[in-house]
């Protein structure tokens, strides 16, 4: 079992960057997809980036590409959602979950939150203009 742990949320400026880290102790996550969510409030909460940690692939909302990368630490216990040029419609409370059945290979996107079996408490991110 994987409980993912995120950290890095906080308060910028449009235009500005912030890297959320999401530490998952506990079973391995080196075959899993890895996934990061969002949800403000009165909305669904939505699938932002997704990494197929043993093959590779990255998959992105449309909202993110260009601006949002995820990736994996070095020391492979990490995973990251470095964010830039934030917008104040990326304020939310963002969510690290993880998928132990790669289902986000299988639909090549981020996935519904459904697919993902474990998920993080979430980190908040507030851009203000």
């Amino acid at each position: 079992q994987v409980r993912p742990v995120e950290s890095g949320g906080g308060s910028v400026q449009a235009g500005g960057s912030l890297r959320l880290s999401c530490a998952a102790p506990g079973d391995t996550w080196s075959r899993y997809c890895m996934g990061w969510f969002r949800q403000a409030p009165g909305k669904e909460r939505e699938g932002v980036a997704a990494l197929d940690i043993s093959g590779g692939r990255a998959f992105y909302a449309d909202s993110v590409k260009g601006r949002f990368t995820i990736f994996q630490g070095e020391a492979k216990d990490t995973l990251y959602l470095q964010m830039t040029s934030l917008k104040p419609e990326d304020s939310a409370m963002y969510y690290c979950a993880a998928d132990p059945y790669r289902r986000c290979t299988k639909v090549a996107s981020t996935g519904a939150p459904i697919i993902y079996e474990y998920w993080g408490q979430g980190t908040q991110v507030t851009v203000s203009s």
